[in-house]
């Protein structure tokens, strides 16, 4: 039998387990240490770039946070840079022909010239040349009838000037350290250039995007960047302009600078990394998720037992694994970690793929992130221009570390684990909206008559649009190859396309998170509020059937049997409204009756019907006072699991989103309660998941899931956005 090294073993050599065992988490680890560490330079507000260490968290900081970015200042560098642009002048003093220094560019280096410096113009000429419209110039918000705006969003500007300067800090590209201090000066002083969203290949490197990088340093009048965007509505500017303004000289690029600046994977690097800081707290929050919607089905959740994990020791799925129990722990929504299990309970042998399987289907996910992390921070410490000088060996070599094929694999991987957890999450949350599967809770969630309220129908539907687009997005981007430049670009990368769909896939992963996790809040309340129904219900009824039956003995027995007759009869009714629920849930006191009639003997036929009526009455009055009672103050959070809870409270208090009552949440005109409800304004149900949105986007709620698994695991907590 397979096991972990590190399971633990009896004597005998059969496998010892404890369910709250703590078990290696790495991909949550990184998460979180990524996290601390972005929370650290934002708190710090400088991120230091030496060529070797720039890391996923260093990328979010400068391009969201807007952290300065310093050099490190180490004479090594500094000489470095000097020797390269030493060595590409030895070699042009003796006469030799280097590629995109004294030759055409791409398929036309067979030409020569003598112009070095207007052959750097040359390459800015062909490369400025994709499409920016008006709008993207504009500094008041978009009126165009266009899908989405022309150019790259400023962040991910940021981010490709960042990445490029920790490439060419390295010093295999002979640049002066001039050009690099301009780069950077621009970026600390919130110059960013517009750079058009499409037209690279990632070939070649993403020539086109870095081109508007390099013509922003070099105040071309007709490249325009936006000043001051981090902190308002930017002011959009040519290049020219802004440089005079910010009394920045600009730059006339040297020898081969023009081709070191813009002849790299710096813009699908930094998107790229973009999109992994999220994807990656979207996967931990799938965990948590997975764990909520649980304890929203009143789940079996024995499929969580490390054993099961052990056997078939992949990484992902031991980690899936120990994170839900560890979300879970002191639960009261969910059983089957217990050390003794009812093997006579009724209803669902073993809970649906969705949750059941949910560890296997995460662990490839998981790894494949870990791995994209792995291949992207190597791409962001490395050198990706041509030629790259050697300074060691005195030379040059011309080869292809443009070709941006690293990060097309890990964007894919990427997007391919965003698909796979977005159709888990839809098909867990489609089972707590649905009556049929989610094992008792109300039709579409509606905390009042289904019969009038229909709740989270459209959470069911947009959550499936959303699936629909995430699972196109997932397809490869790589296999869309085209042939380019002459041929020369017969193969290229597409790194940017992918790393931009990747963003795509983020965007929508969250916006099926957000339903989810609405979803989740609305169906643990639901379960509570009828859990705690049925348990509070639980002595009125017993003495209504004491006083039909005069026997205690046989009054008794007949309970025990009507009670679990009740709560099967209860759930199973839930499509009904209150009134017809009760009225088919007192049915079965007659069943209990006549399945004890040996003891209670002979009762009148309008004595038990009476009495069912009696019951019914009892059973609505007191649903409908346990329901309000619920409503202003919901008892939710003291049945949740440990983890489970942290995101409740999250949506819940912090932002404010509270539990759906029904049809009179709704707005409408002239309302005459003012469209108020309990103190708080009423909202569609869309804003206010929108809200649940906007915190999954700006990482907060991945702040509190990822800080609370490192609090269990001795990390500590504490938020970003705090």
């Amino acid at each position: 039998m397979p096991s972990s090294p590190n399971t633990p073993k009896q004597p005998n050599g059969t496998l010892k387990f404890d369910v709250h065992k703590r078990w290696p988490t790495p991909h949550a680890q990184r998460s979180w240490e990524t996290l601390a560490n972005l929370k650290r330079l934002a708190k710090d507000g400088t991120v230091t770039i030496d060529g070797t260490t720039l890391d996923i968290a260093s990328v979010v900081a400068s391009a969201r946070y807007g952290c300065t970015v310093l050099l490190k200042e180490q004479e090594s560098i500094s000489r470095c840079m000097n020797d390269s642009v030493q060595t590409l002048q030895g070699y042009l003093s003796k006469g030799y022909y280097l590629y995109g220094v004294n030759t055409g560019f791409g398929g036309s280096a067979d030409t020569r010239t003598k112009d070095l410096l207007g052959l750097q113009r040359a390459l800015m000429q062909h490369t400025q040349s994709a499409i920016l419209t008006r709008e993207d110039r504009s500094e008041s918000a978009s009126r165009h009838e266009y899908l989405e705006a022309h150019s790259m969003p400023s962040v991910w500007a940021r981010a490709t000037m960042l990445v490029r300067a920790n490439a060419n800090v390295r010093g295999h590209s002979a640049m002066t350290r001039g050009v690099l201090d301009t780069v950077l000066e621009l970026l600390n002083r919130d110059i960013v250039p517009i750079i058009p969203l499409r037209g690279s290949i990632s070939a070649s490197g993403d020539l086109m995007p870095l081109s508007y990088v390099s013509g922003a340093i070099q105040g071309n009048p007709d490249v325009y960047v936006r000043v001051g965007g981090r902190k308002g509505t930017p002011r959009v500017m040519t290049a020219q302009e802004a440089l005079r303004k910010a009394s920045v000289q600009p730059i006339v690029l040297g020898p081969k600078e023009g081709l070191s600046l813009i002849n790299g994977t710096a813009a699908a690097a930094a998107v790229a990394s973009l999109g992994l800081f999220e994807a990656n707290q979207l996967a931990v929050i799938s965990q948590m998720l997975t764990a909520l919607s649980s304890e929203a089905l009143h789940a079996n959740a024995e499929w969580a037992h490390p054993f099961i994990a052990a056997v078939r020791p992949h990484r992902g799925q031991i980690e899936a694994a120990q994170n839900i129990r560890t979300f879970l722990q002191g639960s009261k929504l969910v059983y089957g970690l217990e050390l003794t299990k009812d093997r006579f309970k009724s209803g669902l042998a073993q809970e649906r793929y969705p949750l059941r399987s949910s560890p296997q289907w995460l662990s490839p996910l998981l790894e494949d992130l870990a791995s994209a992390e792995d291949q992207l921070t190597v791409e962001l410490n490395s050198t990706s221009d041509n030629p790259v000088v050697n300074v060691a060996d005195n030379d040059i070599h011309c080869g292809a570390n443009f070709q941006a094929a690293t990060v097309t694999s890990a964007t894919e991987k990427i997007r391919l684990a965003l698909q796979s957890i977005g159709k888990m999450l839809f098909a867990q949350t489609s089972e707590m909206i649905n009556h049929n599967l989610s094992n008792g809770l109300p039709p579409n969630l509606a905390a009042d008559d289904p019969s009038l309220s229909f709740c989270l129908k459209g959470i069911d539907v947009n959550t499936a649009a959303y699936t629909s687009e995430l699972g196109f997005l997932a397809n490869p981007v790589s296999n869309h190859v085209q042939s380019a430049e002459m041929h020369n670009q017969a193969i290229n990368s597409l790194g940017l396309l992918s790393a931009r769909q990747t963003l795509a896939a983020v965007e929508c992963l969250s916006l099926i998170v957000a339903n989810c996790l609405y979803t989740g809040c609305q169906a643990v309340d639901l379960r509570t509020l009828h859990m705690t129904f049925v348990a509070d219900i639980r002595e009125p009824s017993k003495r209504l059937l004491s006083s039909l039956l005069e026997n205690e003995a046989a009054s008794g027995a007949v309970f025990e049997v009507f009670w679990k007759l009740f709560e099967e009869a209860w759930y199973a009714s839930s499509a009904y409204d209150a009134n017809e629920r009760c009225d088919k849930a007192s049915e079965v006191l007659a069943t209990a009756i006549l399945a004890r009639s040996q003891l209670t003997g002979h009762i009148a036929v309008a004595k038990v019907e009476a009495a069912r009526l009696q019951f019914s009455t009892m059973l609505l009055e007191a649903y409908q006072s346990h329901r309000a009672a619920f409503f202003r103050r919901p008892t939710t959070a003291a049945y949740l699991g440990r983890g489970t809870k942290v995101a409740y409270m999250f949506v819940r208090d912090r932002l404010g989103v509270p539990m759906h009552q029904g049809l009179v949440e709704h707005p409408i005109a002239d309302d005459p309660d003012g469209n108020v409800i309990d103190g708080r304004p009423k909202k569609t149900i869309g804003s206010w998941v929108s809200m649940i949105y906007e915190a999954v986007r700006d990482g907060s709620l991945g702040d509190e899931v990822c800080g609370f698994l490192a609090a269990e695991a001795g990390g500590g907590s504490s938020s970003v956005h705090q």
